[in-house]
């Protein structure tokens, strides 16, 4: 059976603090956000795990436990994958050996959860896969104790992700044994028994390397001569582009679609042209095609968004007055700072520059992490 693991309570932190950072760290806070019908007790919770409320934290297969504000039993339970569900994600780890290495380097690769996907194994909890439970009088769902360890939780899978996966029902060294078994090489049942005798061997010689590997040479423009009516310099960029794209098609298998403008203001971007989008410039290199929508178009988010936002940012200022918050639509101006809220669900920091708002930094999604900054 799989060995629990345990993991030292974790000690206050300061206001403003960030929960998950890991992309796959955001999609456990999300599953349990999206399943509470309580914004208040989540606020709570965020509090609660920030000033050091939740003790030493269990990790077992199928479930999370610890003792939450000294003298409660809070635990969160998991849906463990089958024998048969761990088979297929085994197999698609082992196709790719870069997902090994991944793993290893404490990191969850995004195609690697999308082939589980594929394959009917579901890595990542959604709406309604976290069951949470508490010997507290409360009777949300969750309540502060469980959010609280959830919330602490998602500290822990952005450090190894290997706790989701001992969640799931497999510890790192058992599933680390099992994809060694699958990469030893099969030889027959003969050939292992016979062997090779050692003369043969010696007699056979050394045999001869093969051939290097084909070096890849980075794309370098070609040398244009000057002609008249033609912009050198601008079509040495453009081939460069070109290049560019014809690569990522080749990696990638396909590129974001832009529409003209945003193709320009991409090559201002990357090639550092004056063409006068100077915001639109700084907000690309920020956001890319999201920073470059937030600067120049508002529009207005879910109010559950909103809500979830706005108790981020309370939550970041405990036993302190947050700072007077002037809203609009996605747009929340705080004096000489404003955050828009992207599509993409993140927060989009900016600062006003003679009567103007300029893009500022990147985009987080805690709002309570660009303020505090």
């Amino acid at each position: 059976m799989t060995a629990a693991r345990g993991f030292a309570a974790f000690p206050p932190q300061r206001a403003g603090a960030r929960f998950a950072t890991s992309w796959w760290g955001l999609a456990w806070v999300k599953a349990m956000e999206d399943t509470s019908l309580d914004q208040g007790l989540l606020r709570k919770g965020r509090a609660y795990a920030k000033t050091g409320q939740v003790g030493p934290i269990t990790v077992s297969p199928g479930r999370i436990a610890a003792v939450t504000e000294s003298e409660y039993d809070t635990v969160v339970r998991v849906e463990q994958l089958t024998d048969a569900a761990w088979e297929r994600f085994l197999d698609q780890v082992a196709a790719k050996s870069g997902h090994i290495a991944a793993l290893l380097d404490r990191d969850m690769p995004h195609d690697l959860v999308e082939a589980a996907e594929d394959a009917a194994v579901p890595l990542l909890p959604a709406v309604g896969d976290l069951e949470p439970e508490c010997s507290c009088p409360d009777w949300g769902h969750p309540c502060k104790h469980a959010a609280a360890l959830c919330y602490q939780v998602s500290w822990l899978l952005d450090a190894d992700p290997f706790v989701l996966l001992l969640m799931r029902g497999r510890g790192e060294q058992e599933l680390l044994e099992a994809l060694q078994g699958r990469q030893a090489p099969k030889r027959p049942a003969a050939a292992a028994a016979a062997g090779v005798p050692a003369v043969e061997a010696l007699a056979a010689g050394v045999p001869a390397l093969p051939e290097p590997p084909p070096v890849e040479v980075a794309f370098a423009p070609p040398v244009l001569d000057p002609a008249p009516g033609v912009d050198v310099a601008a079509l040495g960029v453009l081939i460069a582009s070109a290049a560019w794209r014809a690569r990522e098609v080749l990696l990638h298998g396909r590129l974001p679609e832009l529409s003209e403008y945003q193709d320009r203001v991409r090559l201002a971007a990357d090639h550092d042209l004056d063409l006068g989008l100077e915001a639109a410039v700084r907000a690309w290199r920020y956001g890319g095609a999201h920073g470059l929508e937030v600067l120049e178009h508002a529009w207005t988010p879910p109010r559950q968004d909103l809500a979830r936002s706005q108790a981020l940012l309370e939550a970041g200022w405990e036993g302190e007055q947050p700072p007077p918050l002037q809203a609009w639509r996605n747009r929340w101006t705080l004096g000489p700072l404003q955050l828009r809220y992207g599509r993409d669900g993140r927060w989009y920091p900016f600062t006003r520059i003679e009567g103007e708002w300029w893009p500022a930094g990147p985009p987080e999604r805690d709002p309570a992490a660009l303020v505090s900054g």
